[in-house]
């Protein structure tokens, strides 16, 4: 999995110094990153998601009924977006990182944005 996380405290500031020729860029370039990962055979899911205003954190009640506070649940970085990716090596998610990561931002200029990547465990941990 490979996800791209962004300071929550931001969101908001980050988004709007992207002027609309910007965010096209951005979709354009993020489209074609998964058009490219869908021709590989590459592509299993991803999403972009909505900022911090819209996440929803819900914890179970003692009735067992779900407690739902507005917000994230930590302060710090929320998930921007992410891929599922079924790739023959690391190396290769690596490299679908970096594509992610020079996502162009404000300006054009490639984001550098840091893009982690997670390994999917086939089963559950050997004890």
């Amino acid at each position: 999995m490979i996800q791209m996380n962004v300071p929550a405290a931001q969101w908001d500031a980050v988004m709007s110094s992207y002027s609309q020729d910007d965010m096209e860029a951005v979709f354009a370039h993020m489209s074609a990153l998964n058009d490219d990962l869908t021709a590989a055979g590459e592509w299993v899911e991803g999403q972009g998601l909505g900022g911090p205003a819209l996440v929803k954190t819900v914890r179970a009640g003692s009735d067992g009924r779900p407690h739902v506070t507005e917000g994230p649940a930590q302060a710090g970085h929320i998930l921007a977006g992410y891929w599922v990716v079924d790739v023959k090596s690391e190396e290769r998610a690596l490299e679908i990182a970096a594509r992610a990561s020079a996502c162009p931002g404000p300006g054009g200029k490639p984001g550098s944005d840091p893009v982690e990547v997670h390994p999917i465990p086939e089963g559950p941990p050997q004890a």
